[in-house]
């Protein structure tokens, strides 16, 4: 038996039946081991939840007196929704490297010598993606609480759930990205071309709204705006807006094709 079959099969994933109930095993021995990574340098989990936190501490207060322009009554109720979907995207797309250097030390060898789904193999990453998220989202909206946002409990749920869809998509993307390339030199800049016109484009900071009809037109097609949009509907109250509804389908379509090319690229890494 080779050393890589060996690690495999004593990390639990030596050959099993399939079905439902072996794919949630292999995906949750996934998620135990990544997990345990992560409890042992939580350094990236710090630094990914310190951004927003120092834009909602330092920015947000600049809002105040503005926010009767942009149509809010409350500038935190503007402002964390737009927060929280930053929260989202910024720490999944980071969430790629990790895997970078687990296939450099021969974890993913190990992994592709199992039967093991190979969608399983990337939700298991994916679960702590999502539960790293979870928490961060959980820490912005009791700060936002703090200081002073206003919004239903209704609202909160759904505008996190849309977050962690949003947040699992680009954290399966990230990983995709990353065992294309294989390399942090290359993938770093792939991520902040990206990011940039995300940041600007998707009303995160401000409303578009109050840019010029151009500029408008152009983020009408930055899906992730649609998505702030209806973060921030939900987070108002307003659910029968269809930003909410463009919101929910691009968060659930970009999840679904996402995941989808995650899942492709484990497969040709078994090719």
């Amino acid at each position: 038996m080779s050393a890589t079959t060996t690690l495999a099969t004593d990390a639990g994933l030596a050959p099993a039946r399939s079905g439902p109930a072996t794919f949630f095993r292999e995906s949750a021995i996934v998620f135990r081991r990544q997990l345990r990574m992560n409890l042992r340098n939580p350094a990236w989990v710090i630094i990914g939840m310190m951004q927003p936190i120092l834009y909602l501490l330092l920015f947000g207060p600049l809002l105040e007196p503005l926010i009767g322009q942009f149509g809010a009554v409350n500038a935190y109720t503007f402002f964390v929704p737009g927060m929280l979907v930053q929260l989202g995207i910024f720490g999944a797309f980071f969430a790629g490297f990790s895997l970078i250097g687990e296939w450099r030390e021969g974890v993913i060898e190990a992994e592709r010598v199992t039967p093991a789904s190979r969608t399983a193999l990337l939700v298991g990453r994916l679960y702590r993606d999502l539960l790293q998220l979870l928490v961060q989202a959980a820490i912005l909206v009791a700060l936002g609480y703090a200081l002073g946002m206003v919004a239903s409990a209704q609202g909160i749920a759904l505008g996190v759930a849309l977050t962690l869809l949003l947040g699992g998509a680009c954290a399966a993307a990230s990983n995709a990205l990353a065992l294309t390339t294989k390399s942090e030199d290359v993938m770093a800049p792939i991520i902040n071309m990206v990011m940039m016109p995300v940041l600007l484009l998707s009303g995160i900071l401000l409303p578009m709204t109050i840019g010029p009809v151009w500029l408008q037109r152009v983020s009408d097609f930055m899906p992730i705006r649609h998505v702030v949009d209806a973060v921030r509907s939900s987070f108002a109250g307003d659910f029968a807006l269809s930003s909410l509804t463009w919101g929910v389908l691009w968060s659930v379509g970009m999840f679904v094709l996402a995941v989808w090319w995650g899942t492709a690229t484990f497969r040709r890494e078994n090719a």
